[in-house]
């Protein structure tokens, strides 16, 4: 379950984070950034919104699931489902995070506006986000739920 909760925790900050992050007067409202520039930032908000219902759906889609008692085949095959939703789940909460880390690399990237201050100012929380997707699948694998 503590997997589970990490996974939901990272779907929450996708949900949150690029929203209020970007729609703001540093992003969408900045009147230096040209069109352009503000669609790839509604591009960021409107990925980090789908990869984040899609991280919650496969996160707790299993729980929803017919609980009665299967037959040891079902049984097994219902272990693979749950076992491929929180791989998926980690992937989807990941891709985003990832992302970001990996934007700077790009020639004449930078983490923020030179007018807004220097550095990365994201990337800790890039790299927790990417963190807990990883470990909240971890956790599950590994029957994370018996810790909570």
């Amino acid at each position: 379950m503590l997997g589970k909760i990490l996974l939901t925790l990272d779907a929450v900050a996708l949900l949150l984070g690029a929203p209020l992050a970007d729609y703001n007067h540093t992003h969408i409202f900045n009147p230096r950034w040209p069109p352009h520039a503000k669609f790839h930032a509604g591009q960021t908000i409107t990925l980090s919104l789908i990869l984040s219902l899609a991280t919650l759906y496969y996160t707790w889609r299993s729980s929803f699931s017919d609980r009665s008692t299967p037959t040891p085949l079902v049984a097994q095959f219902r272990r693979r489902a749950e076992e491929d939703s929180l791989r998926t789940a980690a992937f989807l909460g990941s891709i985003y995070w990832l992302a970001g880390l990996l934007a700077v690399l790009y020639p004449g990237a930078e983490g923020i506006d030179p007018e807004f201050g220097t550095g990365f100012p994201q990337g800790p929380g890039f790299a927790v986000g990417a963190m807990a997707a990883v470990l909240g699948w971890a956790l599950e694998r590994k029957g994370g739920s018996a810790l909570m």
